[in-house]
């Protein structure tokens, strides 16, 4: 058994990963600010990475990581990474979806609830001295079939969220048997037929990307409200925006958009599309830069269950 494996943490984290990992033995190096070029350079020297999303590991910059083992990604997704590389070459890949789904589950229906009684409207009315009752009043949640794409660690989190509101929570995913106490697992046409809120929570694939497109939305029977705090590339936001003013989407709260840059840090250029535009001046819409997951608490636990993860990892080998 190696005694002692080196680490480069190529993000800034909550200290106790990094602290951690020392105090079990790991020697944690940490360069957070130098280019893609020169990590490339020295990674080979390394066993481990902490990564968050500074830039992609993809198949160039693994091939040049000849004596690494894992990779930690203190998030939920794993799409920054060439998952299909790292596994060819004995590389285990860990994330922390457990560390955000709280986080994301309470923001979700924070921006459901904000969508469906016109708060960040009436917020903006009340403080420009603009008093109007009747023209903001809201659609109870109550009584509504509320359907879960994607029924993983965010999506059960999700729906759990959900008892206290007396709703009807279905679920799809590509995967048998994922439905519990929390929501019903259906099929995708039952789904279309049942859901009055649709909230997406699938991670980035190739099956995932442009997913919500004109073709996907026109199957749904209902009118429905969107809420997306998973990936803003798996929707395409041109079709968002027709069905919204074509009223088949009635309002949309998005954490998420597809013009993020892939580490999410800002949007992808000063210029954006008319729809973007567009999503920015509807009163039917709710918006925030990718912080679902992104609370005080989640900080800790993300870096924690990557901590474990690794610690795990070291008493097997």
């Amino acid at each position: 058994m190696k005694t002692s494996y080196k680490i480069l943490a190529i993000d800034s984290n909550h200290e106790c990963l990094n602290n951690g990992l020392r105090e079990a033995g790991f020697i944690v190096d940490e360069d957070y600010t130098s280019p893609k070029e020169i990590i490339e350079q020295k990674i080979n020297e390394y066993d481990g990475m902490i990564v968050r999303s500074r830039f992609p590991i993809d198949k160039d910059f693994l091939a040049k990581a000849t004596n690494l083992k894992f990779i930690g990604r203190v998030g939920a997704g794993l799409e920054n990474i060439d998952e299909e590389f790292a596994a060819e070459n004995n590389i285990v890949l860990f994330n922390s979806p457990e560390g955000n789904r709280d986080s994301v589950a309470e923001h979700g229906i924070g921006m459901l609830l904000m969508l469906m009684h016109h708060l960040r409207r009436a917020d903006n009315e009340v403080r420009n001295g603009i008093w109007k009752r009747e023209e903001n009043r809201g659609d109870e949640l109550r009584g509504k079939t509320v359907g879960i794409i994607g029924y993983g660690n965010m999506g059960n989190a999700f729906a759990k969220r959900l008892q206290g509101f007396e709703v009807n929570v279905i679920c799809y995913d590509i995967l048998p048997n994922k439905g519990n106490e929390f929501a019903r697992q259906v099929s995708l046409e039952e789904f279309f037929e049942q859901a009055d809120v649709v909230s997406l929570h699938t991670p980035q694939t190739p099956e995932t990307m442009q997913m919500i497109n004109e073709e996907f939305i026109s199957k749904f029977k209902k009118s429905f409200y969107f809420v997306n705090t998973a990936r803003g590339k798996s929707v395409v936001t041109k079709d968002l925006v027709e069905a919204m003013k074509a009223g088949k989407i009635l309002g949309a709260a998005l954490d998420v958009l597809e013009f993020e840059k892939s580490s999410f840090e800002k949007l992808v250029a000063s210029e954006l599309p008319d729809e973007f535009q567009y999503l920015i001046q509807a009163d039917n819409v709710v918006l925030a830069p990718h912080i679902a997951g992104w609370t005080h608490q989640s900080k800790i636990k993300l870096a924690e269950f990557i901590r474990d993860k690794i610690l795990d990892w070291k008493n097997n080998h």
